[in-house]
């Protein structure tokens, strides 16, 4: 497989929803963070239950995520995963296994952290969106009746 242009990735990490909000000079610099890697077919990217150590993000090919061993999703270009462990760096909450030769742009938490502490507002920028995207699961997933209301928090 042949390398992507400095063009093609910075395309590509646009393309993230993680990113939506940064701008064109924080999306250069998580560019600079990130690495190219092919990997063949049947190669697990991240084990469930253990400690998750990068953020990928699919250039092409395809990776199936299971829970429990139960197939939950399949990944193709332009997907991503690592996120939660990237901020966290906690256990995996799934494995994602290569199902075809895959070519990925990979961050490191070494190397988010230093784009974190050269530009902090790409941190918040990702914080926003996961709270957009959380606030759309809940008003989608919990009934309004189910949530609890601010005094059943205290």
């Amino acid at each position: 497989m042949v390398g992507l242009t400095k063009k093609d990735r910075i395309a590509l990490l646009r393309s993230v929803w993680l990113f939506e909000r940064c701008t064109s000079r924080e999306i250069t610099l998580l560019d600079r963070a990130t690495s190219e890697a092919e990997v063949p077919a049947g190669r697990v990217l991240a084990k469930q239950g253990e400690l998750g150590r990068e953020f990928v993000v699919i250039v092409d090919g395809k990776a199936e995520v299971t829970r429990d061993g139960i197939q939950i999703a399949m990944l193709g270009a332009g997907s991503f995963f690592g996120e939660m462990s990237l901020l966290d760096q906690q256990p995996r909450a799934a494995t994602v296994t290569t199902v075809e030769p895959t070519r990925l742009l990979v961050m490191t938490p070494t190397e988010f952290n230093s784009v974190v502490s050269t530009m902090p507002s790409v941190d918040r920028k990702m914080l926003v969106v996961l709270v957009e995207r959380l606030r759309e699961i809940e008003a989608k997933y919990v009934p309004a009746a189910e949530r609890l209301s601010p005094t059943e928090l205290t």
